[in-house]
């Protein structure tokens, strides 16, 4: 599926419920992110969801208005196997149109 604003830029229903407990839960580094970057329209008046479900992934955080997905990576993405996962779901968000910016925490 190529994401855009016909099919709400890739959003996936069924992982809403993941998502928002993963927003309940956010690591300091994406709260800090969040309360003093990218909430309330204040990075240059772009609109970031936190947590968003897209496609078949959970993006930290996305901009529909720019195609851009952040992720803010703690430790444990670090190890090869959450490496070799984060490859290939960057391939894929890629694919489907998104820029990706990654941080380590």
């Amino acid at each position: 599926m190529k994401p855009s604003k016909r099919n709400n830029y890739g959003y996936n229903k069924d992982l809403k419920a993941n998502a928002n407990k993963l927003r309940k839960e956010m690591t300091k580094a994406e709260a800090c992110l969040w309360k003093y970057v990218l909430r309330a329209g204040s990075m240059m008046g772009f609109t970031f969801r936190r947590q968003r479900p897209v496609l078949s992934y959970i993006a930290d955080f996305m901009c529909k208005e720019l195609m851009l997905i952040i992720e803010v990576d703690g430790i444990t993405h670090s190890y090869e196997s959450f490496t070799k996962k984060d490859g290939i779901r960057q391939k894929h968000l890629e694919e489907a149109g998104f820029k990706l910016l990654r941080f380590s925490d």
